[in-house]
């Protein structure tokens, strides 16, 4: 009878284990499906570029000769290269590989994997001893879920300001080209 409760309080400790090692990599598999999110978007922003600065060079030539005589189109030009400057920049910015070095050493980080623990057999030891102890793994899995986290964020931000500065460019053109239409006319 003893015996049978002791196995069922393992059986429940064991499950409610397994359910936050599956939390915890749930965690880890949803913010870096954010990083990659975050990525894919800055992509397309560069690819809308790539479309939208092969168009506006077709007709530069054009309206450089009607803006010779109006300051004004030349001013609004530079602010919207500025404007479009700025929002490739932080397009690329988010592809730029963020690593945060300055948190413990962690199991789970491959810089730190291959960097501070040893040689292999020292990192299988010391990754099965972790393992082993609850506390410690997550601990260590929720350093990496915070870390993670701020990238996710850094990258983010990134493309809230590509996003940004494209729709104030775009707004930009339009009046350009509007302005452009009218002087012309």
């Amino acid at each position: 009878m003893e015996e049978q409760k002791l196995t069922k309080s393992r059986h429940k400790k064991n499950k409610h284990t397994d359910d936050l090692i599956d939390h915890y990599w749930g965690s880890i598999d949803y913010v870096s499906g954010l990083i990659k999110a975050s990525e894919i978007k800055a992509g397309l922003i560069l690819s809308f570029y790539g479309i939208l600065l092969n168009f506006t060079y077709n007709y530069l030539e054009t309206v450089l000769a009607e803006a010779a005589n109006k300051p004004f189109l030349y001013i609004l030009l530079a602010v919207w290269f500025l404007c479009t400057a700025t929002s490739i920049y932080f397009s690329v910015r988010c592809f730029m590989p963020k690593i945060e070095a300055k948190y413990d050493k962690n199991i789970f980080f491959f810089g730190d994997v291959i960097s501070k623990f040893g040689n292999v057999k020292e990192f299988s030891k010391t990754f099965h001893e972790i393992s082993s102890d609850e506390d410690q793994l997550f601990d260590q899995l929720g350093q990496q879920i915070y870390i993670i986290s701020k990238i996710a964020s850094y990258k983010f931000s990134c493309v809230n300001k590509a996003l940004r500065f494209l729709a104030i460019g775009l707004l930009l053109l339009i009046i350009i080209m509007g302005s452009y239409s009218i002087l012309s006319a």
